[in-house]
C-alpha cells in the first residue's frame, strides 16, 4: 500500500525494491502532506487503515464470512490506503455515522469505498449509518 499510495519513493537497499524506506504521503482524510520515513520512533506517522475497520466489520456480517474470505476483507486493496497515522487513530473502528474524514472534499470517496467494500462482502449498515452516508453522498 506504500508503495501504491506514497510518491517520491525509496527502498531499503537489498530488498529488491520490496520494502519503501521513505516517501510523500499526499493525505487524502486530511489533506496535508506527510513525509514517511521507515523507521521505529517514525513509521507510525503514516498508516494503513482499513476503510471498513475489521471491528466495524465483524460486528455488521464478517463473522459469517469463510477465514478465507476474512482473510480477503483484510487485505484487499480496496479497504487499505495509507493515510496519516494520528488520524486513522482517531477514526479507531468507527463507521460513518460516528467518523468521517477531517477533508470534506475526501468524504464522497471515502463513503463510496465503504459501501463498495461492504457490498462486496455482504456487510450491513446501521440506520445511523445508512443516514449518514446518505447525507455525505447527497453532498457529492
Amino acid at each position: 500500500m506504500l508503495r501504491r499510495d506514497l510518491v517520491d519513493l525509496t527502498y531499503k537497499t537489498t530488498t529488491r525494491d520490496c520494502v519503501v524506506a521513505t516517501g510523500t504521503l499526499h493525505d487524502t482524510y486530511t489533506g496535508t502532506t506527510i513525509s514517511f520515513v521507515r523507521g521505529q520512533d517514525t513509521s507510525t506517522a503514516v498508516q494503513i487503515d482499513h476503510v471498513v475497520a475489521l471491528s466495524d466489520a465483524w460486528q455488521k456480517g464478517a463473522q459469517q464470512l469463510s477465514a478465507e474470505q476474512r482473510r480477503d476483507l483484510a487485505n484487499d486493496p480496496r479497504n487499505l490506503q495509507a493515510v496519516d497515522g494520528p488520524t486513522n487513530g482517531q477514526k479507531s473502528d468507527s463507521d460513518a455515522a460516528s467518523w468521517l474524514p477531517p477533508s470534506k472534499e475526501y468524504r464522497c470517496t471515502y463513503v463510496s469505498r465503504q459501501i463498495d467494500v461492504k457490498s462486496l462482502y455482504n456487510l450491513w449498515v446501521t440506520q445511523a449509518e445508512k443516514d449518514a452516508m446518505i447525507r455525505v453522498l447527497q453532498a457529492c
